[in-house]
C-alpha cells in the first residue's frame, strides 16, 4: 500500500502537520478582497465546498471529507479487494465490503494522527479551524499568534507517535487473533498501514512532520524560523527525489507495478512542490519585518458624509491628502471613500452627491493602529479581510488608508509608497 497522507496547515505562517505526509499547505492570494497570507496557509472554504462536507464535531474540532477522499477509498478498496479473497476464498462478494471497511478504517487511523495534531495544539492555546480528510489522507489547520519552535515540535511529533500507537495495538490484537479471519486480516492491513504512516512521516525533511521537526530544531539552535524552513525544505526535496527514484526503479528493472510507480510519483510530486512552498513562503516572511502599516498608509482626511463629492474632493487635493474617510455628526468614521466609485460619478454630477454615496461602510470593530507591522499587521488583516483599512493612531484619531493592494505588493517584495487616489 501506499502511504496515505495527512496535514496540518497554520494559519498566521503556522506550521502544518500531517498523518501520513504534513505540508506546508500555504498560497499567497485573497478571497473576496481578504488580506495576504503569511504563511500562504489555504485557509477557505467549508460546507461542502472545496473542504468537503462536515461529517463530525470531535473535541469542538470540526471535522470534514473531501470528495476526493471517497474517490481514494474507493480505490484502496478495489486495490485490497483482490488480496482479500486470496487470503479468505469463502468470503466472495462479501470481499469487496470487507476491503471498503479497511478504507474507511485506514481514514480513521489518519483522523487519529490528526487529532494528536490539533488536541495537543489546543493544549498549547493555538486554535484550531477544521480537519479535512483528503485524497492523500487529510489536514488540520490551526492557528496561533505566539509561535515558538518547542511546541511546535511537540505538536509535530505527536501524529507520528499516535500513527506508531495504532500500530502497536494492531500489533497486539495479532497475537490473539485467530489465523485466517477476517478481523485479523483487516488488523493485519490496518497495523501494517500505521506502522507505515508513523515511519514515514518522521523522515526529516518537509512537508513531512519530521520535517517539522528539523525545522523546529534548527528554529531552536539557530532563532531564525526561516533557516530551520529553508533546511527542511531542501532536505524535503531530496527525499522527494529519492521517492521518485524509488518508484521508477522496477520499472527500469524489467517489472511493472502501476499502483507502486503511481501513488510513489505522486507523493514524490506532493513533497516536491509542497517543499518548494515553503522554500517560497520563508522568503515571504523574509520580508514581513520591513512591511509597516506608517510606510504604507495613504493619509485621509475626515468629511461628513452629507459632503458633496465635489467639495471633498476640493478638501482632499487642498489637504494634499490620499483619501477620505466619511464621519457622522459625532465625528466617529463611518466608512472609507471608494476611488473607483468616485471616477464612474460624472463631473457634473458631483456637486450634487454626498460622500457617503461613494464611501464604503467600515466595519466597526476594524482599526489598524499606524505602528502595527510585520506579522502583526498581516494577521490582523487576515481576520477582517476588506479592500482598504482605515488607519488610526495611538489615541484613535484618523491616520489614514491602508489599502490591500499596498500590502499585498510589500509581502510579494513590489511594494513602493502608496499612490493618491485620483479625483
Amino acid at each position: 500500500m501506499g502511504v496515505p497522507t495527512a496535514q496540518v496547515s497554520r494559519g498566521r505562517g503556522s506550521p502544518a502537520y500531517s498523518g501520513g505526509v504534513s505540508e506546508e499547505q500555504r498560497q499567497q492570494g485573497r478571497a473576496g478582497g481578504g488580506a495576504p497570507d503569511a504563511s500562504g496557509g489555504d485557509t477557505t472554504g467549508g460546507g461542502s465546498g472545496r473542504n468537503g462536507w462536515e461529517i463530525a464535531r470531535l473535541f469542538g474540532i470540526p471535522v470534514h471529507v473531501n470528495s476526493s477522499w471517497l474517490i481514494a477509498s474507493l480505490v484502496i478498496a478495489l486495490v485490497f479487494t483482490p488480496f482479500v479473497l486470496d487470503q479468505v476464498p469463502d468470503l466472495g462478494g462479501l470481499a469487496y465490503l470487507v476491503a471498503f471497511a479497511f478504507a474507511v478504517l485506514l481514514g480513521l487511523s489518519v483522523l487519529v494522527h490528526e487529532l494528536a495534531h490539533s488536541v495537543t495544539a489546543l493544549a498549547y492555546g493555538y486554535r484550531v479551524r477544521r480537519i479535512t480528510l483528503h485524497l492523500l489522507g487529510g489536514v488540520s489547520e490551526i492557528e496561533g499568534d505566539d509561535r515558538r519552535p518547542w511546541p511546535d515540535l511537540v505538536i509535530a511529533l505527536v501524529g507520528p507517535l499516535a500513527s506508531l500507537a495504532l500500530a502497536a495495538v494492531g500489533f497486539g490484537l495479532l497475537q490473539v487473533l485467530p489465523d485466517g479471519t477476517v478481523v485479523r486480516l483487516v488488523a493485519w492491513q490496518i497495523t501494517t498501514a500505521n506502522l507505515i504512516v508513523g515511519v514515514f512521516n518522521l523522515l526529516p525533511g518537509l512537508p513531512l512532520d519530521g520535517g517539522r521537526i528539523l525545522r523546529d530544531l534548527v528554529w531552536a539552535m539557530t532563532g531564525r524560523e526561516t533557516t530551520g524552513t529553508v533546511v527542511a525544505a531542501w532536505f524535503g526535496r531530496v527525499l522527494a527525489v529519492g521517492l521518485a527514484v524509488m518508484a521508477v526503479l522496477p520499472l527500469l528493472r524489467g517489472s511493472l507495478d502501476i499502483i507502486w510507480l503511481a501513488w510513489g510519483l505522486m507523493l514524490a510530486g506532493f513533497i516536491w512542490i509542497q517543499a518548494g512552498i515553503a522554500l517560497k513562503v520563508s522568503k515571504v516572511r523574509s520580508r514581513l519585518p520591513a512591511v509597516t502599516t506608517r510606510d504604507l498608509t495613504r493619509r485621509a482626511i475626515p468629511v461628513p458624509a452629507d459632503t458633496p463629492v465635489s467639495e471633498a474632493l476640493r478638501r482632499l487635493e487642498a489637504a494634499q491628502a490620499g483619501g477620505l474617510v466619511t464621519t457622522g455628526r459625532d465625528q466617529q468614521p463611518l466608512g472609507i471613500v471608494n476611488e473607483a466609485a468616485v471616477r464612474a460619478l460624472p463631473v457634473e454630477r458631483r456637486p450634487w452627491v454626498p460622500v457617503s454615496s461613494v464611501s464604503r461602510l467600515l466595519a466597526p470593530d476594524v482599526r489598524v493602529p499606524v505602528e502595527s507591522a510585520g506579522e502583526k499587521l498581516v494577521t490582523l488583516l487576515q481576520a477582517h479581510p476588506a479592500p482598504e483599512y482605515l488607519v488610526v493612531d495611538a489615541d484613535g484619531s484618523i491616520y489614514g488608508v491602508l489599502a490591500y493592494d499596498d500590502v499585498e505588493r510589500a509581502v510579494s517584495g513590489l511594494a513602493g509608497r502608496p499612490s493618491a487616489p485620483r479625483g
